[in-house]
């Protein structure tokens, strides 16, 4: 039902005409992970809801009573550790450094005083979010519009694979919070469509990601013409030591808020190795572990775009619905897939790490490692999908 369809531009790539020998010089080695898998072998301690949460309510906050209501509305009653020791600095204004396990409410910490702040300044008040992948660009204002209902105040969100006619009708109407990617934001801000000179907030999600070296110069690019920025956020799971400078290049007298270390996997997995032996058939493997029934809502990782689609295949053909997300698929094609997973409509999402930072899923059973991720950092933000709000997940990684 789910199975991906067939994408006739790889396959004309791939029946280009040359000599075999040429195209076999041309074709890139394939990475080699040199994670130790001993270290991905690891019991869970379960932390109580008690523990993940503070004793604060957010009835008790400084904040709007409509903003109070929406959070009521959406479930939220007691604030999560990071989000009690970032509000306060962020609503004085403050520079903040926030370091806390994916699903801890880092995204409710950081809009939660922008939208005070857009409130008390609708008129001029203008907020950069810059996120490193398409879905959690989209999670971000999701949360954002269902936060400010009834408020009258604007967002928009600028990502790839979507028309750039469309954005220029969205940045017409002046939204006063603007959510996007990296490439998308400064394609606009080229075509001199996106004004970031007007930015007051600037907020980097999933930070670790954004600096490194895919997206640091991006990053540069895009601050650079905020001569009026006043505040800066930086938020992730991970910290890297090495881009310290660039941090301190964003920042200026900072709160640091780290709720974990930043270089640990979550203590809320239990996480386990399946070596294979020689020869062994990895998808029967595979096959085989989702005879348990408790796989109830699986995300598997692959390294490469070709290996998800079979692996995706594979397992439709098998009676185990599944979807597919990566690069190569259309944002509505990607958006369906992750609606339908959420729905239960699929049992499995495959995808590329382009998922490991975007997917907000709640009940997230199982996260499987297909092959051995090629980073400690890739792993954490991989497992970080499953055992989120203090429940106890799971993370399996197969090592041939």
């Amino acid at each position: 039902m789910n199975s991906a369809p067939k994408n006739r531009s790889n396959k004309r790539r791939n029946d280009s005409s040359g000599p075999k020998k040429d195209r076999r010089r041309s074709a890139k080695q394939p990475k080699v992970s040199k994670l130790d898998p001993r270290l991905l072998v690891k019991k869970a301690v379960p932390q109580e809801e008690v523990e993940f949460k503070s004793s604060t309510l957010f009835s008790s906050l400084e904040i709007g009573e409509r903003l109070k209501e929406n959070l009521e509305a959406k479930g939220y009653s007691m604030l999560t550790k990071i989000q009690e020791q970032s509000f306060q600095p962020l609503l004085e204004g403050r520079d903040l450094m926030g370091i806390s396990n994916t699903g801890s409410g880092k995204t409710c910490a950081f809009l939660i005083p922008i939208i005070e702040q857009a409130l008390a300044n609708p008129k001029d008040y203008k907020a950069l979010i810059v996120a490193p992948t398409r879905e959690l660009a989209l999670q971000i204002e999701e949360e954002f519009k269902s936060m400010t209902l009834g408020m009258k105040l604007s967002s928009a969100t600028f990502i790839g694979g979507t028309n750039i006619n469309t954005d220029e009708r969205k940045l017409f109407r002046h939204p006063q919070i603007v959510v996007g990617t990296p490439g998308r934001l400064l394609d606009l801000y080229g075509r001199k469509l996106l004004k970031l000179q007007w930015m007051k907030t600037l907020v980097l999600d999933e930070f670790d990601r954004m600096l490194d070296m895919g997206f640091v110069n991006d990053v540069k690019k895009l601050v650079a013409p905020m001569k009026l920025r006043s505040q800066t956020m930086l938020f992730s799971a991970t910290l890297d030591a090495n881009q310290q400078s660039l941090i301190n290049g964003l920042l200026s007298n900072p709160v640091e808020v780290k709720v974990n270390s930043g270089g640990h996997s979550s203590d809320n997995v239990n996480q386990e190795v399946v070596y294979l032996k020689e020869g062994e058939d990895k998808m029967a493997v595979l096959q085989d572990l989702f005879q348990n029934p408790e796989m109830e809502k699986v995300i598997l990782f692959t390294e490469t775009k070709r290996l998800a689609d079979r692996v995706c295949k594979k397992l439709n053909q098998s009676g185990i619905p599944s979807g597919l997300i990566h690069g190569n698929k259309s944002q509505n094609f990607r958006n369906r897939m992750i609606e339908e997973f959420k729905e239960g409509k699929s049992r499995v999402l495959v995808a590329t790490d382009v998922a490991a930072r975007g997917i907000d899923v709640a009940d997230v059973t199982h996260v499987i490692n297909y092959q051995l991720p090629m980073s400690m950092d890739s792993y954490i933000h991989r497992i970080g999908r499953t055992g989120r709000a203090g429940k106890t997940g799971h993370a399996i990684t197969f090592v041939n």
